[in-house]
């Protein structure tokens, strides 16, 4: 069933990690290095399953694949979950163990952090091998890159607003934010600066309450944030949000956030979206800010030079809305269009390369 799966969905490697002394069980996997290694966060959840969890393993990685190519970025796709609680199951041995297998893939797999796992995280598997991004700034890296996503995520809801309202100006919009972690934080600071009106909500009351404090931001429950009237919905939460039971509710005309895999099915509800008049933007481009932050830490971290690749998603997004329309596709689908053209020619390129090396020898024998 496995490689049933690997070999319709075109996976290279699955790695299974277990570790007895710190308790690790871990899932890596490797979708496709056709642009270069693959590069994508550790994520750690109280999967009820290891089913399930190599199931979301499996469907992030592919994900990272798009996200990249379409990001721009010379690197591959891939994913690492943990199964566990990451407030109560994480132990330095236990990252450093990762740290170890990762390290056994001689750079065919970058990790980062992702849902579950810090800095402090990534510093520890540091302590085992180089492959590692997100570290602490003390070692020349980029830390933290939540504010790098939430940029992404700002500009993209700048380059929707100029598609839907005829400029991209966000003053005096109303954005209702879903979720209130650390991307959806720093967004909201961002959208505030410019003077949008915030409407927010979470699960969490404390981090509710702290962008309330801050940003003038107006609280409704978890249910309600798909029935206010705004005008950009911005999912900074979960996935799969959007839905036969969401979309009607929506009464805005732009959906743009951080969330990974927003669409719960990306056909069917991309199109349910469009027939209502909403523009959607879709979520791994929206939110390629932080990955490409990361990925400038390869080629010694450079502040100023990541900042302005993310402020090209600006551009990016145009293109997708641009493909949409020539091809009279869901924006969801001609994203998936741009990345797969970047991924198939790299393929040209390393197929021609190879028959002109075979010819070669060839020749010499």
């Amino acid at each position: 069933m496995l490689f049933e799966a690997m070999e319709k969905e075109g996976f290279e490697q699955v790695v299974f990690c277990q570790d007895e002394v710190s308790g690790l069980k871990a899932i890596i996997a490797i979708h496709d290095t056709t642009l270069g290694p693959a590069l994508g966060g550790c994520r750690m959840w109280p999967y009820e399953s290891e089913e399930e969890a190599l199931i979301d393993v499996l469907r992030l990685a592919k994900g990272m694949t798009y996200k990249n190519a379409a990001a721009g970025l010379n690197l591959g796709g891939g994913k690492t979950v943990i199964i566990g609680d990451p407030k109560q199951d994480k132990s330095e041995a236990m990252f450093r163990a990762l740290g170890r297998y990762v390290e056994s893939l001689n750079g065919r797999y970058i990790i980062a952090e992702d849902v579950g796992t810090t800095v402090q995280d990534m510093d520890a598997i540091h302590e085992e091998t180089d492959y590692v991004t997100g570290i602490s700034e003390s070692f020349g890296a980029s830390g933290n890159p939540s504010p790098m996503t939430a940029r992404g995520v700002y500009v993209s809801m700048k380059r929707s607003a100029k598609e839907v309202y005829g400029n991209d100006s966000l003053s005096g919009k109303t954005v209702a934010i879903q979720g209130c972690g650390n991307v959806a934080y720093a967004l909201s600071e961002l959208l505030y600066q410019e003077g949008a009106k915030l409407i927010v909500t979470d699960i969490h009351q404390e981090a509710l309450e702290r962008s309330v404090r801050q940003f003038s931001a107006e609280a409704v429950k978890p249910e309600d944030i798909y029935r206010v009237k705004a005008d950009i919905f911005a999912p900074c939460a979960l996935g799969g949000i959007l839905n036969d039971q969401t979309i009607p509710q929506l009464k805005v005309k732009i959906v743009c956030g951080s969330a990974n895999n927003q669409l719960l099915e990306t056909k069917k509800h991309g199109q349910l979206l469009q027939e209502k008049g909403i523009l959607y933007a879709p979520d791994y481009i929206v939110n390629s800010g932080g990955v490409i932050n990361v990925a400038d830490e390869l080629k010694c971290y450079h502040p100023e030079r990541a900042m302005k690749k993310i402020d090209e998603i600006y551009e990016q997004i145009g293109k997708v809305f641009e493909i949409a329309r020539d091809e009279k596709i869901i924006p969801a689908l001609a994203a998936d269009h741009l990345a797969e053209k970047r991924i198939q020619e790299m393929l040209q390129v390393k197929s021609t390369f190879l028959a002109k090396e075979h010819s070669l020898l060839t020749r010499r024998v």
